[in-house]
């Protein structure tokens, strides 16, 4: 008899801690904005510090030392987790570079592309086959990706890196029977040493120690990144995956409304059918992923 109210308060709680972690990276802009005097390098080596430190307690708490130790001693997983932790490195640095470059509507347009660049790479590299109303999609969102490229003359490079970044990353971790914080963790730590040579180069400790302020805004890079990765990982164990993947589009959605409404980015009518083929692109890939689940 309380199979029923257990399961919807697991949803509900499942959908909150969703909207927690997706609403966070929604609005990391105006995060990242607010350090606009810091460089993007900076900035990442700190988010590279401070996530590395803050994940140590947290392994404590969770007893995932003994996982940590599994993954360290598997040199084929280390590595695999190395080149992730360079992708997702590299994505949070083109990400904070379009932040910094007011260029926040071309990055929530890679992260609205993102599940069908994932769906294309694991058509290639996987052989997964995608059913009809998958490929049509991936065409719909291509024709508009291609408006932008007549539209600028240019292809949205920074938008396709986002995409493509994550897309990878996302493919690595995947085929990794590694949970998210520990396999966090060695991504940090990896690349700890490089951010901190980094960090060490900076006269006069950079824009840590220039005053208490930025130095209190680059130790919270820690828990921004941490938070969201947090709350999704409550809402993985709560939510079927196909669930879960609904939500995805909120961070980008409140990325597109800040940069038109908030950071007020030139937005011209022709983008509408840029924004509007990849919309359409994933209404239909979102009812796909509906009708699979109910067959």
């Amino acid at each position: 008899m309380d199979a029923t109210p257990s399961a919807s308060r697991t949803a509900l709680a499942g959908g909150l801690f969703a909207v927690l972690a997706y609403g966070v990276w929604g609005v990391a802009p105006l995060y990242f904005r607010a350090l606009d005097g810091v460089g993007a390098f900076e900035i990442v080596a700190h988010r590279v510090l401070w996530t590395a430190l803050l994940l140590i307690p947290i392994l404590a708490l969770t007893r995932g030392f003994g996982r940590l130790k599994a993954v360290l001693t598997t040199p084929k997983v280390a590595l695999t987790l190395l080149v992730s932790g360079m992708l997702i490195g590299g994505n949070w640095l083109i990400f904070i570079l379009a932040i910094l470059d007011a260029r926040v509507l071309e990055a929530s347009l890679g992260y609205f592309i993102n599940p069908l660049v994932s769906l294309a790479l694991g058509m290639v590299v996987l052989k997964e086959r995608p059913t009809p109303l998958q490929l049509i999609a991936m065409a719909v969102a291509s024709l508009g990706v291609l408006n932008e490229v007549v539209r600028f003359g240019a292809v949205p490079w920074l938008g396709l890196a986002l995409a493509g970044s994550f897309a990878i990353y996302g493919l690595l971790r995947k085929q990794l029977a590694v949970d998210a914080f520990v396999g966090l963790t060695v991504e940090s730590w990896l690349l700890l040493p490089v951010a901190a040579a980094f960090l060490l180069t900076l006269p006069e400790g950079g824009a840590f120690m220039s005053n208490a302020g930025n130095a209190a805004m680059l130790m919270l890079a820690g828990p921004v990144t941490m938070f969201p990765l947090l709350c999704f990982a409550g809402a993985a164990t709560r939510l079927a995956l196909g669930t879960l993947g609904f939500f995805q589009y909120l961070a980008p959605s409140l990325q597109f409304g800040m940069a038109i409404w908030v950071f007020e980015e030139p937005f011209d009518p022709a983008q509408w059918w840029t924004f509007g083929l990849i919309w359409l692109g994933l209404a239909l890939f979102t009812a796909n992923m509906v009708l699979r689940r109910r067959g």
